[in-house]
């Protein structure tokens, strides 16, 4: 019996003849495309929490150890950061070091302060040697730390003050304790040298630092629990003890006044030290110490006028000094077990301005702040830009001071010019990708931006380690952050 045209099955739907489905179907009539497709809720959590919601979970690419340091900017995954994490558990790294450049304002100090809370959280002792603001003090405040205010009528720092070395040597044998005493000469030396230097605006001879080292030597070898201060040194130049002149080409009786004579200049310069413009802040004995116990550490020198670079630099190199002291001596007491051991975490912010003051500060810098991986220490050095070292006077000094930048194992580059680009790509390579995307956060704003609508590339860096592709990563500060580390409440005041 034939079948009704109503009991045969239809037709199967023919595709659309020399069309290929898209994303949402076939498009046009009889197509049955969808006009849109609603995205799948998309969830981040840990990975215990994550398989038992789903298990076939996706591992996020950027790395998950360190301080949170923000998003990525493309993928929105968590990025955590800091150069000590990265050294000693994520192994990512060859030594402990960041270098963090970018345009005022734009947000180095923030991201800093973000590492300090993160690894204050996690045992490491902050010090922040120089804070010019100040960007940190009330951070360090609030996390129960010590805040040293340097400056005229304020808090003084001897420079010759290495630290709790008396207490070392009174617990270690004969020759452990020679080391420690030449160790403690040569970190004096490098600093009074550094001193002479910027009085002078120009470098000290070889044969007068000859002279100093002596001096230091002999007052070293006569030290009480009291350090030496910048008046000893001139007192025992002047008094020439035969210790001192042994060094020199006038070493009998009958040559002191030929001493005297070429140590006139040495004479001058210490006298300018102690009663020139430097004289109330660094003549005399440390007022307050440097306490290591502490969650952080701040050098607070914002008292002293930006217009007085003199000052400025002196101060700079003159708390590097006593900070890494203070830290060397922290390490060797731990090593006799006469203190706990302790990682540190060193910040070193507008590093140019000490810089570019005189000649010759560049090798006093390097030496003050060699600190490496066998030292426990953690570095970050803040600058605006490379081309801050391009100013200073003498190609040795720029090529030595451009090491820093080519030592660090990290560099963090905010927003920047397409010059400042060139001059970073000479010390790490960028791709052409990269530098688009470090150009495209200098875009100005609109003329008619709402208030509060924030500054286009504020806060956004790349993290570049190495010849491996950098990470742009978008730091947002919470209220806390940002209560803490206001640098325009005079502004927000009005």
């Amino acid at each position: 019996m034939p079948k009704s045209t109503r009991d045969t099955a239809p037709p199967p739907p023919r595709r659309p003849a020399g069309r290929r489905p898209g994303r949402l179907g076939y498009p046009g009539p009889g197509g049955g495309a969808w006009s849109y497709i609603e995205p799948p809720i998309e969830y981040r959590g840990t990975t215990v929490q994550v398989c038992g919601l789903f298990p076939f979970g996706t591992g996020a690419s950027t790395p998950m150890i360190g301080v949170p340091i923000g998003r990525h900017l493309y993928t929105g995954s968590a990025v955590c950061f800091d150069p000590i994490s990265w050294y000693t558990r994520a192994r990512l790294i060859n030594n402990p070091s960041v270098w963090i450049e970018g345009e005022p304002g734009m947000g180095k100090s923030t991201a800093v302060r973000r590492m300090v809370l993160g690894l204050t959280a996690q045992g490491v002792t902050p010090l922040i040697l120089g804070d010019l603001k100040p960007d940190y003090a009330e951070l360090v405040r609030a996390l129960g730390g010590q805040v040293l205010r340097i400056g005229p009528g304020l808090d003084r720092i001897n420079p010759l003050d290495a630290g709790p070395w008396r207490q070392v040597l009174d617990r270690v044998d004969e020759r452990t304790g020679a080391v420690v005493r030449a160790a403690v000469t040569d970190r004096r030396l490098n600093m009074l040298v550094a001193l002479a230097t910027l009085i002078r605006r120009g470098p000290v001879s070889s044969d007068e630092t000859t002279v100093l080292a002596a001096a230091l030597r002999y007052l070293a070898e006569r030290e009480t629990d009291t350090p030496p201060v910048l008046s000893d040194v001139l007192r025992i130049l002047r008094d020439a003890p035969a210790d001192v002149r042994a060094v020199t080409l006038w070493q009998e009786e009958q040559d002191l006044p030929r001493f005297r004579e070429e140590t006139n200049g040495l004479h001058r310069t210490l006298l300018a030290l102690l009663h020139g413009p430097l004289g109330d802040t660094f003549e005399g004995q440390t007022t307050t110490a440097i306490r290591l116990d502490t969650p952080a550490v701040c050098v607070d020198i914002s008292s002293i006028d930006d217009t007085d670079e003199l000052r400025t630099a002196a101060t700079l190199l003159s708390t590097w000094s006593y900070g890494f002291a203070q830290v060397e001596a922290a390490h060797l007491m731990a090593d006799l077990g006469l203190a706990p051991a302790r990682t540190f975490f060193t910040v070193l912010d507008e590093l140019w301005r000490a810089l570019r003051v005189g000649h010759g500060l560049v090798d006093r810098a390097d030496g003050l702040t060699r600190l490496n991986r066998q030292k426990g220490t953690g570095t970050a050095f803040i600058t605006h830009s490379l081309a801050d070292l391009e100013a200073l006077p003498t190609a040795h000094d720029r090529a030595k001071a451009r090491g820093f930048a080519e030592r660090s194992a990290v560099l963090m580059i905010g927003p920047c010019s397409e010059q400042e680009l060139d001059s970073v790509s000479r010390v790490r390579p960028l791709s052409q990708a990269e530098r688009r995307e470090v150009l495209s956060w200098s875009a100005p704003p609109s003329w008619t931006a709402a208030e509060g609508s924030g500054t286009v590339g504020r806060g956004n860096f790349l993290i570049k380690v190495g010849s491996r592709p950098g990470i742009p990563v978008h730091l947002e500060p919470t209220e806390t952050e940002m209560r803490l580390g206001n640098t325009d409440f005079r502004w927000t005041m009005a």
